[in-house]
């Protein structure tokens, strides 16, 4: 299939961008869309332009990192899917795709289609995790029962890898669902009781430092979500940091 691309360019953090339209011809339907872009680059380079800059890694749907708004949709416009999982048959011959990086005040743009997600590094440093005694006496971790329930609810949360859908979708650039599943993930669990007041004001408290946005129950980030997030993590997330108030 032949396809037009409008696609942002800029140079760098304070360079002023803009949209630039490119054709691309002899797409397979088989493409990947990030197979897509590595043939545009390959034209790009070869007629002595800059590649596109944009972000991947592992191409198999589990890191995050090919945040790409296509088409008004973060990860383009299939359900349960990040972009390198995005195949070409999703588009038609002769479609115009646009393509821009994930938009916020606490993504800023890097370059092109890259932006800076290292706000959810700094959320997850606040207290996403669950310090452990390592003084030689450290129990196994099946020590503990876990009931089924709780065990399957922590895991729904804890497959969130962080890619930002949920902010770049949401007209408030709100990451309360991104937090709620960090602070679910734990707080379903007995060894994460222990550190949970601290962990969800931390995490809350850094989530507004970033300078995110407040949920208002649009529901669009559990829409886009990839992983299929529920929105039932934010209010954990709120139930926690009201406990933790008390």
């Amino acid at each position: 299939m032949n396809l037009t691309l409008k696609i942002w360019r800029q140079k760098d953090a304070s360079s002023k961008g803009a949209m630039v339209e490119y054709k691309v011809t002899d797409i397979s339907e088989h493409m990947s869309f990030l197979e897509m872009m590595d043939v545009l680059n390959e034209q790009l380079i070869n007629t002595g332009e800059a590649p596109v800059a944009f972000d991947h890694d592992c191409r198999e749907g589990i890191c995050g990192m090919c945040s790409m708004y296509i088409n008004g949709q973060a990860h383009g416009p299939d359900r349960g899917v990040t972009t390198c999982q995005l195949h070409m048959r999703s588009f038609k011959d002769g479609d115009v795709i646009t393509i821009e990086p994930f938009r916020a005040a606490a993504f800023p743009v890097i370059k092109d289609l890259v932006v800076d997600r290292t706000s959810f590094d700094r959320i997850q440093h606040a207290g996403g995790y669950i310090s452990v005694n390592t003084s030689g006496n450290t129990q196994d971790a099946n020590a503990i029962p876990i009931s089924k329930h709780a065990a399957d609810e922590a895991m729904d949360a804890a497959v969130c890898i962080g890619c930002g859908a949920c902010v770049a979708t949401c007209k408030n650039s709100s990451a309360m669902l991104f937090v709620g599943a960090k602070v679910s993930q734990y707080a379903l669990l007995p060894q994460g009781q222990v550190e949970a007041p601290d962990r969800v004001k931390n995490m809350v408290a850094q989530m507004d430092l970033e300078g995110f946005g407040n949920c208002t129950n649009t529901g669009a980030c559990e829409i886009e979500c990839p992983k299929g997030i529920s929105l039932d993590t934010i209010a954990r997330m709120n139930r926690e940091l009201m406990k933790a108030n008390i």
